[in-house]
């Protein structure tokens, strides 16, 4: 199961890197392309964090290294944020069409819904996590909180937002309750998440490599 797992994250990880550059290569190929923009969305940043994290957590069950604080916590806050990818598509970005995700559908279907089904899944099963402390979550909410700043703080200059819920037009006490519910369903995943903790798991064995 551990060489499986390992093997799947990497197989996830180049579907996604192909995705994102396929994506970039089409936008690219129509009009000009703002790099901050497209790199400015959650979806695309979210998923650059877990190619990472599926890239060096599939060595790692490769090699047999055992599970850190550290690496779990890494893995929970990059889980989470998948997890929110799928359910934000599913609930408002979805119901818009081609408008609400990515122009390439098959790209789009492994950025929005691959992943996080996979980040999920992999959170449950895999064996190289510990339990996750109630105390840290809220280093779930710190990249989220960094990005909704950014975010923000373009959206009243340049005018440039990535969804249409974080819109300035739309009024700030809008866009505020928005971003209150979307500051929530981090901690009421990650929380949900952290039922993993009662599924037992078998710890990775190191093997020995050439």
């Amino acid at each position: 199961m551990r060489i499986g797992i390992a093997v799947a994250r990497l197989v996830v990880a180049v579907a996604v890197i192909a995705a994102i550059v396929a994506t970039f290569t089409s936008v690219a190929a129509t009009s000009p392309i703002n790099p901050f923009n497209f790199f400015g969305f959650f979806t695309i940043q979210s998923n650059l964090l877990d190619i990472v994290v599926l890239l060096i957590g599939g060595l790692r069950l490769l090699r047999g290294s055992a599970p850190t604080r550290g690496w779990t916590v890494v893995r929970w806050a990059v889980a989470d944020y998948m997890v929110i990818v799928g359910i934000v598509y599913a609930v408002l970005l979805a119901p818009l069409g081609a408008a609400g995700g990515v122009p390439l559908p098959w790209a789009n279907t492994v950025v929005h819904v691959v992943t996080p089904i996979f980040a999920l899944v992999d959170w449950f099963l895999a064996p190289d996590r510990l339990a996750t402390p109630l105390r840290l979550t809220w280093v779930l909410l710190l990249y989220p909180a960094l990005w909704i700043a950014v975010v923000l703080v373009r959206g009243a200059t340049d005018g440039w937002v990535p969804y249409p819920f974080l819109d300035p037009k739309n009024g700030y006490s809008f866009v505020a309750g928005m971003t209150a519910i979307v500051a929530l369903a981090f901690v009421l995943v990650g929380l949900a998440l952290r039922l993993a903790d009662r599924v037992p798991v078998r710890p990775p064995v190191r093997t020995a490599l050439p």
